[in-house]
């Protein structure tokens, strides 16, 4: 590094650094540590694929051998079986990878129902004319592709058709694997294990909790007014059954007093009297989409007269 020029007997100014706090006394320091709940918790436990539709992310394939094996290779390409030790008393629908060489990450094709499987170093697993399996291509041709058919007889379970329409299939005793069994049979039935949080269904689900979680205070403030215990149930469940805006409406008209009397294409009309002590208010509202596409109340004519 290029230093400033010094003359000789000329002080020299020494740069102060500042402290970085320590976390080993126990107490927490502002902007050093994250809490819990600001880190995004991702599901990386194992889970059965139960339809083609699942299968995304990294993958184990579980062979149908006595001793459960799966579909693995090595940084050179090769292809070959690995017994599987991570496994709860032989159940294969339980196995989870204990080894980076037998993962697969699968991809699905776009516009089709192939899938490719990329190993560990980035190439692709093949299956060529003679049924023999290699992972030395970094392009992705029909070789490289597959069909997971899923098991009619034994639901969770897929035969892995080939491009030539044969299906992968593996000894009794677990050692060899071949690409070119003509018949589907216990042979080629395998499992696919998958990371929880690539499962769409999964997914899914977490996303519609999330839909559900809103606090009171926020459901007050669309409504304009205080809730009790059975509106704030009712709009969350609401918020769950994609009816949220009807269902607001509902309780936003409760809370004005208003009458529904008509409909029309502009929306749906509605009536408020209000009494004071010496004048009698009529007041129309009509329901319309702002431009923001959310519906809103809004009144369209009012008269008043004295009461007596």
């Amino acid at each position: 590094m290029v230093k400033p020029l010094a003359f000789k007997g000329e002080k020299t100014k020494v740069r102060k650094r500042k402290e970085v706090p320590t976390i080993d006394d126990g107490q927490e320091h502002k902007g050093t540590r994250e809490s819990a709940s600001d880190i995004p918790y991702e599901d990386d436990s194992w889970v059965n694929a139960e339809s083609s539709g699942d299968i995304s992310g990294p993958v184990v394939i579980v062979l149908p051998s006595t001793k459960p094996t799966c579909i693995a290779c090595d940084a050179a390409g090769k292809v070959f079986t690995s017994e599987l030790e991570n496994i709860i008393e032989g159940d294969p629908s339980t196995a989870e990878p204990h080894d980076v060489r037998q993962v697969w990450i699968a991809n699905r094709i776009a516009g089709t129902d192939n899938i490719c499987f990329k190993g560990h170093h980035h190439r692709y697993l093949s299956s060529d004319s003679v049924g023999s399996f290699s992972a030395r291509n970094e392009a992705i041709s029909p070789e490289e592709t597959f069909v997971c058919m899923a098991s009619t007889d034994t639901p969770g379970t897929f035969s892995i058709q080939t491009a030539r329409e044969t299906f992968i299939s593996v000894t009794d005793d677990g050692k060899d694997i071949h690409g070119d069994a003509e018949t589907i049979s216990f042979n080629t039935t395998v499992r696919i294990r998958m990371q929880a949080r690539f499962k769409p269904n999964l997914k899914a689900n977490k996303e519609t909790k999330a839909k559900g979680k809103i606090s009171k205070k926020e459901l007050e403030d669309a409504v304009g007014r205080k809730l009790d215990e059975d509106e704030v149930r009712k709009l969350k469940k609401a918020r769950l059954e994609g009816d949220y805006h009807e269902k607001l409406l509902d309780v936003r008209t409760e809370a004005l007093g208003l009458v529904e009397f008509a409909s029309s294409g502009a929306g749906i009309e509605a009536f408020q009297c209000i009494l004071t002590a010496n004048t009698l208010t009529l007041k129309i509202w009509v329901w319309q989409t702002d431009p923001e596409g959310s519906p809103a109340l809004s009144q369209l004519n009012s008269w008043s007269c004295d009461k007596h």
